[in-house]
């Protein structure tokens, strides 16, 4: 075997671990990376606490230059991996791989900007990556199809909340008034918002007997009324997941029947299909 196909072999090798999610090397790769992603975000949410800071400054950094390595020699192999390198660079995941390690060098450089390590928080966006675990991102781009199906139908839905809320608003400034702080018809639309969605912060309340009555039906109606954009949502997710399932893919290896047209291994097991 020559350099060149010895080369290429590697490459091989590291796509199918790094970028092949549904592969079992690639599940291992994926579980062991959000390890570490979740122990880097946790580091950075403790070196925020002054008092251990105080006590275990040194180890903190230590701690996490080591994962900045990690994730930089993680990157590079991206970047030596991908038959794209410069489409992976530029795409949002490769920004996001890059500007997580941004911030451990920059602080180094200069010292004065230490508070920009907090921007290493953005690590957990990679956290998406790991949604490369065949399901998970089936069932994200199935969400995000669902709710630009449901779009249309949520804002006319919306549309008919926000009318909802100006009567209601507009009815407890007539029965309250400004004597019981209901002082505006924009406040009290502000009011029958946090009401109808059943928040209630109680920063004003109706004092008279029809305004509580009034009130009582709002809080009431608002339960019903938020099962509406919930139930338009699952409809469509329905109808998406369906659509994107081919019914005689199905796993020999743990029998899971459901896989998009476009999977070669499967989503639970990560099982390479039998693809007639």
């Amino acid at each position: 075997m020559t350099a060149k196909e010895r080369n290429q072999s590697l490459k091989q090798k590291l796509y199918n671990i790094i970028f092949e999610a549904d592969t079992p090397a690639g599940k291992r790769f994926d579980i062991i990376l959000l390890i570490v992603i979740v122990i880097s975000i946790a580091l950075v949410m403790i070196e925020s606490i002054p008092s251990v800071k105080a006590i275990y400054g040194a180890e903190l950094d230590a701690a996490e230059w080591l994962i900045t390595i990690l994730f930089s020699i993680e990157y590079l192999f991206r970047i030596f991996s991908s038959p794209k390198p410069a489409k992976y660079i530029f795409s949002f995941l490769g920004i996001i791989d890059l500007l997580a390690l941004i911030p451990t060098y920059i602080s180094l450089i200069s010292p004065d900007a230490q508070a920009l390590v907090v921007i290493r928080a953005i690590r957990l966006l990679r956290i998406y990556r790991i949604l490369k675990l065949y399901h998970f991102i089936r069932a994200g781009n199935n969400l995000i199809l669902a709710l630009k199906r449901s779009a249309r139908k949520i804002s006319i839905f919306m549309m008919f909340i926000i009318v909802l809320v100006i009567l209601l608003g507009s009815i407890m400034y007539l029965v309250e008034g400004g004597q019981n702080g209901f002082y505006s018809i924009p406040l009290s639309i502000y009011w029958a918002v946090i009401t109808l969605s059943t928040v209630g912060y109680g920063d004003i309340v109706p004092l008279t007997a029809l305004g509580k009555f009034i009130a009582t039906f709002i809080m009431l109606l608002g339960y019903s009324i938020l099962a509406i954009p919930t139930g338009i949502v699952t409809v469509e997710m329905s109808r998406t997941y369906n659509e994107a399932t081919d019914k005689n893919k199905k796993c020999n290896k743990c029998g899971e029947p459901n896989h998009s047209p476009e999977a070669n291994y499967c989503r639970i097991c990560g099982e390479k299909l039998n693809i007639d």
